[in-house]
């Protein structure tokens, strides 16, 4: 028996980064209608605030200013991805769905490099002076596929990805 028409190597990792991309656009979306830019709303005292601060470069403030430089580097990388899917993924389910998660995490960052020339960023997490750059759905998305990819990477043996 074959499997379904929607269950093809693509068409799921497909729709992962297709979720990715909505989820992120849509908290995006929340965040500027409801909450000031450089607004502080505090969720957890002393450890999570929801903010809305507009990010024209990378992670951690670097290449402040280079948002469409960042996005066609965004472009190239995500063309790559796709061209080199099914060699990254080497059909092993997690790696594909990594891929997927690193796709749409690209896929909403880039919609706001263009759409915005900004990246929104919202969720900030601290404790005490530690404080983690505030990021996104779409930062988080690339952040877990890749960890997610790097482990499988190490933890899969060579004969498991001859089987798989």
């Amino acid at each position: 028996m074959s499997a379904p028409a929607l269950y093809t190597p693509y068409k799921i990792p497909a729709w992962i980064a297709l979720s990715i991309a909505v989820l992120d656009q849509l908290t995006k979306v929340l965040v500027i209608q409801f909450i000031e830019v450089e607004q502080n709303v505090v969720i957890i005292p002393g450890f999570f605030h929801l903010v809305h601060f507009r990010n024209t470069g990378a992670a951690w403030g670097m290449f402040r200013g280079q948002s469409l430089l960042l996005g066609i580097l965004s472009l190239i990388i995500l063309a790559m991805l796709f061209a080199q899917f099914r060699n990254l993924s080497d059909r092993v389910p997690e790696r594909a769905m990594a891929l997927s998660l690193i796709a749409g995490g690209i896929v909403g960052n880039l919609i706001d490099r263009f759409g915005r020339g900004e990246v929104v960023d919202f969720l900030h997490f601290f404790y005490n002076r530690f404080q983690w750059p505030a990021f996104n759905i779409a930062d988080s998305a690339i952040t877990c596929g890749v960890v997610v990819y790097i482990a499988s990477t190490l933890l899969r043996s060579n004969h498991e990805r001859s089987n798989a």
